[in-house]
């Protein structure tokens, strides 16, 4: 905390210097307590809840159907906005922030969130805003849904803050936006090594692609109404290379996929709705339960991939402002990847599939999740309270060869109940 109080200290100075130059801090202190029913898929040291484990029974006991619960001020946040002078004709600004949820052995890592600079310029009804830096996902938008969870409605909604170059012309009552993207943080599956079926994350799927991800998007603002279409495209290389035998040869191997997404708001005094919608096709890197599968196998032991599909939405409703109320609704249906699957067996003889997506194997055979989250929050200028109910609820099944779940009697569910309290101190 020493190092942000100086980080946060300095640019005050400056502030104070020169007219030209604007630097304002900000932050909160935030502290979670979560209980959960089940054993879950989390991150963040369990504060970014995702989805809850199959069933494993052992001697007819489910060894997923242990509770636990803990109490984390890691998220806590903190960063400076800054207003600067006009270079080439534009207004310039930027952006710092940081928490301590990075990767560390207890999680307590300071993490960059934000860091970006931005420059603008408006004439008329016509505004042009170049940025550049690591920001917010087009397909995320620094809009969320009012839920008190720090996954901000993943995985259904897209989670991701990315190194960009992002363009934007509003005209009107529209927008038009154009980014390319790298990855850094939030990351794609592929596998560990040339030869081995385990799920990894990793950025040189992407690096080594070179291609940067592309999104398009327009958007419409009027009233209380906001609008956007859009849609994203990626390549990834999971291998460079193939061990076929005792012989290991260079291969060009390359997965595309294509995301399309429909997002809808209306906020007017104290009712917010927010709704978005995507026809999803690899988007592990987004926080999303979607990957994709290797369809064939060369003489060389090179591979060929097709981009799992999956519909996920979300719907969120919110009334009030000191006392506010909120309901987050959210679906996800995996789809298979629309082409058969290339078998393989393991040592013991029995067939799978190598599917490649966030998380884990054992989410691979994933049919579909909902969650429904309630929650009533109490909000002052410095000090926000809540409670959220958070029930996610997955079905998993067998794979069929097409890489959709097989929706006969071994279709099982699982549930998992989420109690969030949340207090937390904004500055």
């Amino acid at each position: 905390m020493m190092a942000a109080a100086v980080i946060l200290s300095l640019p005050i100075v400056r502030a104070q210097d020169t007219n030209q130059l604007s630097v304002k801090p900000y932050g909160f202190i935030r502290n979670y307590y979560t209980f959960d029913s089940r054993q879950t898929y989390t991150t963040v040291g369990g504060e970014y809840n995702m989805i809850p484990y199959d069933v494993e029974m052992v001697d007819g006991v489910d060894l997923n159907d242990v509770p636990n619960g803990e109490l984390q001020a890691l998220s806590s946040r903190f960063g400076i906005n800054v207003t600067g002078p006009r270079l080439m004709g534009m207004q310039s600004s930027a952006k710092l922030e940081g928490d301590f949820g990075g990767f560390g052995t207890h999680n307590t890592v300071l993490r960059l969130r934000l860091a970006y600079l931005k420059l603008s310029s408006e004439a008329g009804n016509r505004k042009v805003e170049w940025l550049v830096g690591q920001a917010w996902h087009p397909l995320s938008g620094d809009i969320m849904p009012d839920v008190l969870g720090m996954a901000a409605g993943a995985p259904f909604r897209p989670h991701s803050r990315t190194p960009q170059l992002r363009t934007t012309l509003y005209w009107g009552s529209f927008g038009y936006t154009a980014a390319l993207l790298w990855q850094l943080q939030y990351m794609n599956n592929g596998p560990k090594d040339a030869g081995d079926p385990t799920s990894t994350a990793s950025i040189d799927f992407f690096t080594r692609a070179l291609w940067p991800e592309a999104f398009l998007g327009i958007n419409f603002k009027q009233g209380p109404w906001y609008v956007q279409a859009g849609v994203d495209v990626q390549q990834l290389r999971p291998r460079t290379h193939a061990v076929s035998g005792n012989v290991t040869k260079k291969v060009d191997e390359t997965v595309n996929s294509l995301t399309p997404t429909l997002y809808a708001q209306y906020a007017s005094g104290l009712w917010s709705v927010k709704f978005r919608t995507l026809w999803a096709q690899n988007t592990s890197h987004l926080n999303q339960l979607c990957g994709y599968a290797v369809t064939g196998v060369g003489a060389d032991g090179s591979r060929s991939y097709a981009p799992m599909n999956a519909t996920i939405s979300y719907l969120d409703i919110a009334v009030g402002k000191k006392y506010r109320g909120n309901l987050f609704l959210g679906y996800m249906k995996n789809l298979g990847a629309g082409e058969r699957l290339q078998p393989f067996i393991d040592a013991s003889g029995n067939r799978f599939y190598r599917i490649y997506m966030k998380g884990e194997e054992r989410f691979t055979h994933l049919n579909s999740v909902w969650r429904v989250a309630p929650s009533f929050s109490y909000n002052l200028k410095a000090i926000n309270l809540g409670l959220e109910y958070e029930v996610t609820a997955c079905t998993y099944g067998d794979l069929g060869e097409r890489g959709q779940v097989l929706l006969d009697d071994r279709l099982r569910s699982v549930v998992n109940h989420r109690l969030c309290l949340l207090v937390k101190y904004n500055f």
